[in-house]
């Protein structure tokens, strides 16, 4: 007996000693679908409660360091779509095609705060965040409905540039899922609100709602996933920019 208690104060104590960064390695190396295809629907609510719906078909890979999309709706967003490769090292590739302009807009580096598509996602926000770019602690662990949560600080090192000043995220303890993230301006005030919800799919944790709410302008962006396709082997020769003009069937 003495053995059994002195191993729960072992596993309790180094729960307890965790370091973020450890936490956000774990989260980092969390198994993933190779890719992943969806049917994304992107609800825009404006301040005063007018709304926008998109329909759109998402592309995935290598955990969404690939990615093209394309709208389907409304009318005149249709055929607008993205392209996202991202690199360890140099600069992501980020390019969107604008068929009433029948162009290709590169989008840059000092180009990564701008909304992607009116909605409250940056193209920061739409890449993901390298471990060794950013300086890890954790806060005061909190319950929420039963469920326990570390709550992870992530801040940018001083040679990023970001948007961002910090990012305060829920983390739950059991399956080291980020469902609630709220992200700080440069200036040190609350910027946005994130909401996640996932579902178990083939043995991995994959999103099927996320909200994104804008505190500052009001404005918020509700996604939610359909038609989920995972691990259906996607070529890496789909993620070109000629296929940007080719709407999938």
């Amino acid at each position: 007996m003495n053995k059994i208690i002195s191993l729960l104060v072992l596993l309790a104590s180094y729960a307890f000693s965790q370091t973020g960064l450890e936490i956000a390695k774990q989260i980092d190396e969390k198994q993933k679908p190779k890719d992943m295809k969806a049917d994304l629907t992107m609800v825009l609510t404006n301040k005063k409660g007018k709304t926008r719906t998109s329909t759109i078909r998402s592309i995935s890979k290598d955990d969404s360091k690939k990615q093209i999309i394309w709208f389907l709706a409304p009318a005149d967003d249709k055929g607008v779509a993205f392209l996202k490769i991202e690199h360890d090292g140099e600069d992501d590739e980020m390019r969107l095609w604008l068929p009433a302009f029948n162009k290709v807009r590169r989008i840059s580096s000092k180009q990564k705060a701008d909304s992607f598509m009116g909605s409250d996602m940056s193209y920061e926000d739409m890449t993901s965040r390298e471990l060794e770019e950013y300086t890890y602690s954790l806060k005061e662990n909190q319950t929420i409905d039963d469920i326990e949560y570390y709550l992870l600080e992530s801040v940018p090192n001083a040679d990023l540039d970001s948007e961002y000043s910090k990012h305060l995220s829920w983390v739950s303890k059991t399956d080291l899922l980020v469902t609630k993230e709220e992200s700080y301006d440069n200036a040190g005030r609350l910027l946005k609100t994130k909401a996640m919800i996932f579902n178990k799919l083939k043995g991995y944790d994959v999103p099927i709602e996320m909200f994104v709410k804008n505190v500052q302008k009001n404005h918020s962006t509700k996604l939610t996933f359909d038609n989920l396709e995972l691990d259906s082997n996607v070529e890496d020769a789909l993620f070109q920019e000629k296929n940007l003009k080719r709407l999938p069937r």
